[in-house]
């Protein structure tokens, strides 16, 4: 094992909070600097936000907590929000009882029975982080999903909980399960065992498109905190524009859109 001795007592400014997981070569990669977002600036998510903020603070207190999947429409904050609570809550917080997020990519979920096996007994508690998440036609690995979920025999450690985005609530294409329910002796039995892995996910947090009002909120939020100076009525007419350019309006258009207008602005802006 090449990666950080999470569990040693280190000091603080060489004990890292957040780890990417790489599988091949069994190891955690330390990320000094999580590429997150203040809390406040993502809007029209306040229900997502707050559920999911409690539920990930009473875990860190060493509480029950569950599970979670963020699903919906793409670009509407849900990965933004993950890494967002996660600094969020880690404020204030020293040592051990600071919360560590290791993110899990799509094509290593079958590695997660080993990284369990490594984090059970560590001192620290953990947060996993799998960002757009589905699975296709003869995709076995969402059985290691499962399993990590669930724990096996063994349990799921008490010191880790996992959170999951996905565009599918079921994290299955619609077309991959009715073709199956079409071809099965008994349609329904054939697909349960692929719909039941988001019943592992205890709680089902759903994000949808914006309207323009909220479109335009967040898009007077990032100005205001970036300090960029523009008549309101002249951010709202090239905002609109640019959403009408991309065909969609959302969290990640907005963004985008104040990355350009600084850009026009002359002004530089933190990630």
């Amino acid at each position: 094992m090449t990666s950080p001795k999470i569990g040693k007592r280190r000091k603080a400014a060489d004990t890292p909070d957040a780890f990417i997981w790489e599988a091949g070569a069994s190891r955690l990669l330390p990320v000094r600097k999580v590429a997150s977002l203040p809390l406040h600036l993502l809007k029209g998510i306040d229900s997502a936000r707050d559920t999911l903020i409690e539920n990930t603070r009473r875990f860190a207190d060493g509480l029950p907590a569950n599970n979670a999947l963020l699903w919906g429409a793409r670009g509407m904050g849900k990965s933004s929000l993950v890494k967002a609570l996660h600094t969020q809550v880690n404020r204030g917080r020293r040592g051990a009882s600071r919360l560590v997020l290791i993110e899990v990519h799509r094509e290593e979920v079958s590695s997660l029975p080993l990284l369990l096996r490594r984090l059970r007994g560590e001192p620290r508690r953990f947060l996993l982080f799998c960002d757009d998440l589905s699975f296709d036609k003869d995709d076995t690995s969402y059985k290691s999903l499962k399993a990590a979920l669930e724990g096996g025999i063994e349990g799921r450690p008490a010191n880790v909980l996992f959170y999951a985005t996905s565009n599918r609530r079921h994290l299955m294409p619609r077309e991959m399960m009715e073709n199956e329910r079409s071809t099965a002796i008994n349609p329904y039995e054939a697909v349960e065992e692929k719909i039941s892995l988001s019943d592992r996910f205890g709680l089902w947090l759903g994000f949808h498109n914006c309207a323009q009002d909220e479109y335009l909120a967040m898009v007077e939020s990032y100005a205001a905190h970036f300090g960029l100076q523009i008549a309101a009525e002249n951010l709202h007419r090239k905002a609109l524009a640019w959403s009408a350019g991309r065909g969609a309006r959302s969290g990640r258009v907005a963004w985008q859109f104040i990355q350009d207008l600084a850009g026009e602005l002359g002004k530089k802006i933190g990630g």
